[in-house]
């Protein structure tokens, strides 16, 4: 697979931005099944190997999941304060939890897992989010095992098929629209900002 041309612009803004620990976090939004829109943060853990999806964790108890699964339609926004650049990307989301029957996603959730920090790990352990708040114990699990993911613990890859970019530093401003057809051929156009 060839690797999509918004690529390059978004790595470089990754590097400019490295020095900053939030250059990771995005907003990603999703359609609640009622059609009420659902926006949170979360962090960027890579791109899946040989392919332009991007990669985040998230819990299968948590509301997004259900979400996920009556509309798989998403959108992420992410913004670069060092180059004042923005990346709205579009696409469409898969879960890969613990029966997932592919085995080379499995392969790669449970190596993403390794990857976390022991405290992202244990956060897997705690009660169900959005539950009443449990005591002080509940919050105090002993550590998970790095090899074997929580039965919870899901990989979220999101498939773009649309990336905006906009560079809000210049005069005038620069601003790329990239899509992809069927057959995941790019396109891009420069518009105004």
């Amino acid at each position: 697979m060839t690797l999509a041309p918004w690529r390059s612009a978004l790595s470089h803004a990754l590097h400019r931005n490295r020095s900053l620990v939030y250059a990771r976090y995005l907003q990603l939004a999703t359609v609640r099944p009622n059609g009420q829109p659902a926006n949170r943060t979360v962090v960027f853990r890579g791109f899946l190997d040989g392919t332009n999806q991007l990669q985040f964790v998230t819990d299968a108890r948590s509301a997004k999941v259900e979400q996920i699964a009556h509309h798989n339609q998403a959108e992420v926004c992410w913004y670069f304060p060092k180059t004042r650049e923005q990346f709205r990307i579009a696409g469409l989301l898969t879960l890969i939890s613990a029966e997932h029957p592919q085995a080379e996603l499995a392969s790669v959730r449970r190596s993403v897992w390794a990857e976390l920090s022991e405290g992202s790990r244990l956060q897997f352990a705690w009660p169900d989010p959005g539950k009443p708040r449990g005591t002080p114990a509940d919050f105090a699990p002993p550590p998970p095992s790095a090899e074997q993911p929580l039965e919870n613990f899901c990989l979220l890859l999101l498939d773009p098929s649309s990336v905006d970019h906009l560079e809000l530093r210049g005069e005038p401003q620069n601003r790329w629209l990239y899509s992809s057809d069927d057959n995941n051929n790019w396109v891009v156009q420069a518009v105004n900002p």
